[in-house]
Parts: C-alpha cells; sequence; structure tokens
C-alpha cells in the first residue's frame, strides 16, 4: 500500500484543482456552455499513487494513463488505498498490439485507438475476457485523430477517419464512443481544433452515439472548451511536473 502524502503536498493538489476548476467553469461560461457538459480527466502518469488517493478524495473518479506497466501497477495501488472508490481508469497514451493484454483488465475506455490492427487486437481480447466471465460488454473506445497527419505522434490521419470509425463500430468488442485529438506543437490552436471538432463531428454524423470529444489539455483546455470538447485531459496544471521515484 503507498505512503500517504504530506500534507503540504495534500494541500498543494487541493489549491491546483481548485484553479483548474475554475478555470474550466470559466471557459465553459465564456463559450456559453453548461460546466456539466465537460468532464476533467486527471492525467496521472508519472505521479505516484498516494497523488491519486488525495485526488480520489477531493472529488475526482476519472483518471488516465499512457504506459501500460505504470498503469496496471498504479490501479493496483490505488485500489489498495481507496478500495472503495468508484474510481474510472482511461488510457491515453499509444498503445502496442503486444500491451493490450497488460491494458485490458484494468481500464474502463481507451482513448487511443489509431489503426485497424489495434482495434481488431483490443476487439480479440475483449472476446477472450468474455469467454473467461471476466468482462460482461464491449469496451469503449476513442480514434485518435491525428490533426496534421504526423506518423511519429500517432493517430488515424483524416483520409482513415471514416474507415476506422465504421471498422470499430461494427467489432463486437468495442463501443464506439468519439474521438480524441492532441493539438500539434507550434500549431494555430485555434486552427487545430476547428479541424478536431469537424472530424469528431464527421464521426459522429456516420455514428451518432459516438458523442465524446476528448480534447485539450493543461495549456489550451480553454479554446477545446470553445470547439466543444467533452473531456479535457489535465496533467502538469493539476499535479506539477513529478516523477515516480518508487518505481
Amino acid at each position: 500500500m503507498a505512503e500517504p502524502n504530506a500534507p503540504e503536498r495534500t494541500a498543494e493538489l487541493k489549491e491546483r484543482l481548485s484553479a483548474v476548476r475554475g478555470r474550466l467553469e470559466a471557459a465553459c461560461r465564456a463559450a456559453g456552455r453548461d460546466p456539466a457538459e465537460v468532464s476533467l480527466l486527471a492525467v496521472t502518469k508519472t505521479v505516484p499513487p498516494a497523488d491519486v488517493a488525495d485526488l480520489i478524495d477531493l472529488g475526482l473518479v476519472e483518471f488516465a494513463e499512457n504506459r501500460a506497466q505504470e498503469l496496471a501497477a498504479k490501479v493496483r495501488d490505488v485500489a489498495a488505498t481507496r478500495p472503495g472508490a468508484s474510481t474510472r481508469w482511461h488510457f491515453v497514451g499509444g498503445l502496442q498490439r503486444n500491451k493490450v493484454r497488460t491494458v485490458l483488465p484494468w481500464v474502463t475506455c481507451i482513448q487511443s485507438v489509431d489503426s485497424a490492427r489495434l482495434a481488431r487486437a483490443i476487439d480479440k481480447e475483449v472476446d477472450r475476457l468474455r469467454e473467461r466471465g471476466e468482462r460482461s460488454g464491449p469496451l469503449p473506445v476513442l480514434l485518435q485523430y491525428s490533426v496534421d497527419g504526423d506518423p511519429a505522434r500517432g493517430g488515424v490521419p483524416d483520409d482513415g477517419l471514416d474507415a476506422l470509425a465504421d471498422l470499430v463500430a461494427e467489432l463486437p468488442g468495442l463501443e464506439l464512443t468519439g474521438v480524441m485529438a492532441v493539438a500539434p506543437l507550434g500549431g494555430e490552436p485555434a486552427r487545430s481544433f476547428a479541424a478536431i471538432a469537424a472530424a469528431a463531428a464527421r464521426v459522429r454524423e456516420r455514428h451518432p452515439s459516438a458523442r465524446t470529444l476528448s480534447a485539450g489539455m493543461s495549456g489550451d483546455l480553454e479554446i477545446a472548451v470553445d470547439h466543444g470538447s467533452t473531456v479535457v485531459r489535465v496533467g502538469t496544471a493539476l499535479v506539477g511536473d513529478r516523477r515516480i521515484t518508487s518505481e
């Protein structure tokens, strides 16, 4: 079981969370949106389980990781520390097919499906878990959309988005719930988020239940909210620049 945080760290997290919530509410007001329409997803990669435990105590339930091994270890540690918490874990990083089996037992959503091969690998593992009685329904997933088509950053390019959406919608082990994207560094943010919103709208037109748009992070959440984001993924603004020292 993870050691609890020092009171100073707990107070820091409380202050940071209050500031992020304030930014999110202000962004919604500025965009003419109800704050209840936008969820806060805490990205806790490289931070210790004690930080997650504190954030649970402060009312957060949605958390995200981007490395398979760190996810599995952290979920176990947090479950031991806060056994009654109804946390939901998302995977938001690039996922190799040989890591699908490591990730799947721990997550409620994978936000980074960007290829047919990965989608089929996840579907196959969901089917295996169903046969073992370890899963009863499909796994919600988001399509990771590449705004600029750069293969080094991950994501499905624009010309492959429709076909991938159609495939995922047909796979029995997956539930297509929307689109995730990261605005490219160095690009013009408003233009990038407009392109992301257009891509998400296109997927939603083909598959009306795919209503989630996961876009916006610590530095650009206001612009993302203005362009229709329903989930903002916040790490640095919430937990600071920290690294796990015990792993």
